[in-house]
């Protein structure tokens, strides 16, 4: 299988750091975010290239330098067409073949084995990796007729609904189908653009990834705030 690596976004949310390197460069460990990614992605046997889209014309270009003498990885240009859009540039490398897609501002040690398993198990066109458990970062308290009865630091919580994280495995025919939707819309996203279509049909499975820590890498002030965590994930994805 081959797996995608989406780092070609403006990384808003990391600015102003990503006004001067892509949010998958920002340093995680003394290497590049999307280093542990590339290194988590080859180590498993089901993947055996890696394709990043990345602007390598603009700031993007740092990735591409810095994996510059890796064989196992091909660079697409980023078309700043939406996190759908990119991958019709895909079509005649993923070919008829399932293939796994990584946010590259994403960390977790996502079992990825299981993840394919559960994606075919399910017949399903699109898979994504979902956690229903989350560790809040504020204290709370437990409340009655105005009183206070508990104080609760940094809870576990369950949530009502299930958080997406931006690991996904896909079927080819999930670009067929962008390519007929882009003809009508430009910018598309992957989540609300076409696989919501797809929900509707019951195509689109979860993969829950129960207690394995997981992180949304915004901007370096995220790694910092909870860098505890990102030590354990780190560790557990083998680096």
């Amino acid at each position: 299988m081959k797996a995608v690596i989406l780092a070609g976004g403006k990384g808003t949310r990391g600015r102003p750091f990503t006004e001067y390197f892509p949010k998958a460069m920002i340093p995680v460990n003394g290497r590049p975010l999307i280093s542990h990614v590339v290194d988590y992605l080859s180590s498993s046997s089901l993947i055996s290239e890696i394709i990043i889209v990345t602007d390598g014309a603009g700031l993007g270009g740092q990735i591409v330098h810095y994996f510059a003498d890796n064989p196992k990885i091909t660079f697409v240009q980023d078309s700043a067409s939406g996190t759908a859009g990119d991958l019709m540039h895909l079509e005649k490398m993923i070919k008829k073949e399932p293939f796994f897609l990584w946010f590259a501002d994403n960390i977790g040690a996502v079992d990825l084995k299981k993840m394919y398993r559960h994606f075919v198990s399910k017949k399903s066109l699109a898979c994504i990796a979902t956690r229903q458990y989350r560790r809040e970062e504020t204290g709370f308290a437990k409340v009655h007729d105005g009183i206070v009865s508990q104080f609760i630091e940094k809870p576990l919580v369950k949530m009502q609904d299930f958080e997406c994280t931006g690991i996904y495995v896909l079927s080819p025919k999930i670009i067929e189908i962008i390519k007929k939707k882009s003809k009508k819309k430009k910018g598309l996203n992957l989540s609300y653009d076409v696989l919501q279509d797809l929900s509707k049909e019951r195509l689109v499975s979860s993969f829950d990834i129960g207690s394995t820590d997981w992180l949304d890498v915004e901007s370096p002030t995220i790694l910092e705030r909870k860098k505890d965590t990102v030590k354990k994930i780190i560790k557990l994805m083998g680096q």
